[in-house]
């Protein structure tokens, strides 16, 4: 695990991230060695399942990005699957109040701080050999990532931010103006007012704001909103638009 990862999302710097939601391992390894700060595993609306997560945590421990995992739903043992896998941390989408996000939260960490179920031989742990350090560390290094994309998130983002153990609010542009009734409508009054007050809410109580950009010119307008967890593009998407630059420049030579 990235020991220095958390230690950077508390400074305020901005972190770069992606999404792998092809269920490739091999993708998931190319796109581990490009440099971003931190890559996303979706098991919510990605192609790929648990095991092939697993495998995808494995080849992305033989870079230098920090992995996270989206779940796709919220229950105990699922986090803790995710854990003992060797996720740096969850993504917990579709999030509505404070309560729902104490149980994401709580099912990352051991008792007495959480509900997560005790297990040595995972491969978090190194198989049992990095077993102490593992549960002594884990408060530097697991991050709790809430999504907020819907009326009922942001209404509560203050008691959801409030909680200990949450670490970023992330927003989900998409599904947040879907819920406000404008589609992909970003520079609206009623979309810009939510993005504002999530991040102020994330500055309030010392968390940091997450978004993933739908289109790379939108940089400017979260970073100046205070957003530092930014993730844009994944495998799938860079594959596409790759494979469409390269077509419209060959059709172009041979015109």
């Amino acid at each position: 695990m990235n020991s220095d990862f958390k230690d950077k999302l508390k400074s305020g710097v901005a972190v770069h991230g992606c999404w792998i939601n092809l269920g490739s391992t091999v993708s998931a390894e190319i796109i581990g060695h490009t440099g971003f700060d931190w890559v996303l595993v979706d098991l919510e609306h990605g192609a790929g399942n648990d095991l092939i997560m697993y495998q995808q945590l494995q080849v992305l421990s033989g870079t230098h990005t920090t992995a996270f995992v989206r779940i796709d739903e919220l229950s105990r043992p699922k986090v803790q699957h995710l854990m003992d896998a060797g996720a740096q941390g969850v993504m917990f989408p579709q999030i509505q109040n404070a309560e729902e996000a104490t149980l994401a939260s709580k099912s990352m960490y051991y008792p007495p701080k959480g509900i997560r179920g005790m297990a040595k031989m995972v491969r978090a742990t190194g198989f049992g050999k990095n077993f102490n350090q593992y549960i002594s560390t884990l408060e530097n290094v697991l991050v709790c990532v809430i999504q907020i994309e819907t009326v009922k998130s942001v209404e509560n983002i203050e008691s959801i931010a409030e909680l200990e153990e949450v670490d970023v609010l992330f927003l989900g542009p998409t599904d947040l103006s879907v819920a406000l009734g404008i589609p992909a409508q970003f520079d609206h009054p009623d979309y810009q007012k939510a993005m504002k007050r999530i991040a102020e809410a994330a500055k309030k109580y010392g968390k940091t704001a997450g978004v993933l950009l739908q289109n790379i010119n939108e940089y400017e307008m979260y970073h100046d909103a205070g957003y530092r967890f930014i993730a844009s593009g994944a495998d799938s998407s860079f594959v596409v638009n790759g494979a469409a630059d390269m077509l419209n420049q060959m059709t172009k030579r041979k015109n």
